[in-house]
């Protein structure tokens, strides 16, 4: 029996502005979480990669913001440069599309504080962004910690790291004692909760188990290759099909480059993305990717977690990870709403081993494929023979 939207505490406008992003029935970790998130419980809750975290706390949010004060009310933490643009885009879809006028503001590091200043004196609704920028703009009183009601850590395992941990609790020390806090994560140790849980307030969790589940609209195929020649048959790939939006992964960032340069060299539209490119590198590739300028986006598993960039058509495996949940989060990016993907991997015969370990674990069956002459055919189908 699937629950609706309606109950689970939501106004209609929400409802509404769900309803034109095909939105219709809320996610296991959506219904798990709205209601206790209305009920201003603490909460720590995991589910994996595509499932509608960002929902599971925005909405909640835009339910109890009180929309005719002109006050920050909700501070949202995420760790890297795209995922608070993502969010902060999110927020601005929602509130679009609901017609409900809440505002947000994007605050992040390495960007000009003097603009950000400028932003904050409208007083937006939410804030998003890292916790080291929002953290200066509370001391210089820009940002007025006393009246936020809740705060959500997006990414949880990684705010929550030896690195990041003093800076976020340093935020949540300058808000009330009163206030609501949520954290959010795809992957969450036993580590992370019980730091976690020293935050909060006799927290909820809320898991929801992985299912192991591949997208049954994702078609999985390999092809073998020599370790030299993979960028080749990527580009003979890339030229047979003519993917619209593509992801491309690597395991070692260093290649990333490489492999860029390699494909551009051939008027492929590729563009990296890595931790370490600059945010304002990292944001041209995302901007160009999602309106089309960009066709194959080339990333490393953690440049591209919590990317999330609708209409990708396929995925392609230049390495493989050991890990087959990396698999799964990779090849999740494509086919999403109900659209078909493809998933193409690219290997060595050492690496075929990782494919049967795939297999089996998702219980999926990836083709193994050659291109020949432009075409991408079975491996049982025999070279076309020519009569002299």
């Amino acid at each position: 029996m699937e629950i609706l939207f309606n109950k689970l505490g939501l106004n209609s406008n929400l409802i509404k502005g769900l309803k034109k992003e095909d939105i219709t029935v809320p996610t296991d970790i959506q219904s798990k979480v709205i209601p206790l998130a209305l009920e201003n419980k603490d909460i720590i809750g995991s589910s994996q990669t595509g499932s509608g975290k960002t929902l599971a706390y925005l909405l909640p949010i835009f339910e109890k913001i009180n929309k005719d004060k002109k006050e920050m009310q909700s501070i949202i933490l995420a760790p890297t440069h795209e995922l608070a643009m993502q969010i902060h885009n999110e927020i601005k879809l929602l509130a679009d599309n609901s017609e409900i006028p809440i505002t947000s503001a994007s605050i992040i590091g390495e960007v000009n504080i003097k603009r950000q200043i400028e932003k904050l004196k409208e007083k937006p609704h939410i804030i998003v962004g890292s916790a080291g920028r929002i953290l200066e703009l509370i001391k210089k009183k820009k940002i007025t910690a006393h009246t936020i009601k809740t705060i959500v850590i997006d990414e949880g395992d990684r705010l929550l790291d030896e690195n990041n941990l003093p800076t976020v609790k340093a935020v949540i020390k300058t808000t009330m004692k009163d206030r609501q806090l949520m954290l959010f994560s795809a992957t969450i140790t036993h580590k992370t909760i019980s730091i976690a849980k020293e935050l909060m307030k006799e927290p909820e969790i809320i898991k929801i188990e992985d299912k192991n589940l591949v997208n049954p609209n994702i078609n999985h195929m390999f092809f073998v290759s020599e370790q030299r020649d993979k960028i080749e048959i990527l580009r003979k790939l890339v030229a047979s099909i003519k993917p619209k939006k593509a992801i491309v992964f690597i395991n070692k960032s260093e290649e990333i480059e490489l492999t860029t340069s390699k494909l551009q060299y051939h008027h492929i539209k590729a563009y990296a993305i890595y931790g370490k490119a600059i945010k304002e590198e990292r944001k041209k590739a995302l901007e160009g990717f999602r309106t089309g300028k960009i066709q194959l986006l080339i990333a490393s598993d953690i440049a591209a977690r919590g990317l999330d960039v609708k209409g990708v058509t396929h995925i392609f495996n230049l390495d493989l990870s050991e890990n087959p949940k990396e698999y799964l989060h990779r090849v999740g990016r494509t086919g999403r709403a109900g659209k078909s993907g493809t998933a193409i991997s690219i290997v060595t015969k050492q690496e075929i081993h990782l494919i049967k370990k795939y297999e089996k674990e998702f219980n999926i069956k990836i083709q193994k494929k050659r291109i020949y002459k432009g075409k991408i055919i079975n491996t049982t189908t025999a070279k076309p023979s020519f009569k002299k």
